[in-house]
């Protein structure tokens, strides 16, 4: 039976790909870029960054009894791919500032579920509301990002957003995963 669970753990393992969980000083390469489509047909996008988070819950039918949420922002190497005749360093930078945009709605969406869910009950009553508020945001923060900066391209703005990026990430470092 242990032998069974082992396969199929490698099994879903290769077919949703790997992952990489954001962390403090880890940054992206163009080699964690795998997947070989490039989704888009627009001539300014060099690369697609895919990523997000993924959570997991543990609570109790009893409405009183604690509940704990664990969030993780998350990066698919599978379903993220570069252009090879368009990359360089700088653009790498772009990509990683996505990723670092999904960390820091995460550390939000944790602030979120610390300020307001503590047991089962709460959870079952607020949860949906907060991670669809947070989704919103997260989506609409990353199209203006990319909007804005023309993908990267515009190096003024894109200095402009990594500086606030990294200000809110710092303000919000309580809330970072240990």
């Amino acid at each position: 039976m242990k032998l069974i669970t082992v396969f199929c753990l490698l099994a879903a393992n290769i077919m949703f790909g790997q992952k990489i969980f954001w962390q403090e000083g880890q940054k992206l390469e163009w080699s964690n870029f795998k997947s070989s489509v490039n989704r888009r047909s627009n001539p300014d996008v060099a690369a697609y960054t895919n990523c997000g988070w993924e959570y997991s819950v543990v609570k109790s039918s009893n409405p009183k009894s604690p509940v704990k949420i664990e969030i993780k922002t998350v990066f698919h190497e599978e379903k993220s791919w570069k252009d090879v005749k368009k990359i360089n360093d700088y653009i790498l930078l772009h990509e990683q500032k996505h990723f670092d945009i999904a960390e820091l709605f995460v550390r939000k969406f944790r602030k979120a579920i610390d300020e307001r869910v503590r047991t089962s009950g709460d959870y079952d009553r607020l949860f949906k509301s907060i991670y669809s508020d947070i989704s919103n945001q997260y989506k609409n923060f990353q199209m203006s990002y990319d909007k804005d900066t023309r993908h990267g391209m515009d190096k003024e703005k894109q200095a402009e957003y990594n500086a606030a990026i990294s200000t809110e990430l710092e303000n919000l470092k309580s809330y970072q995963a240990l």
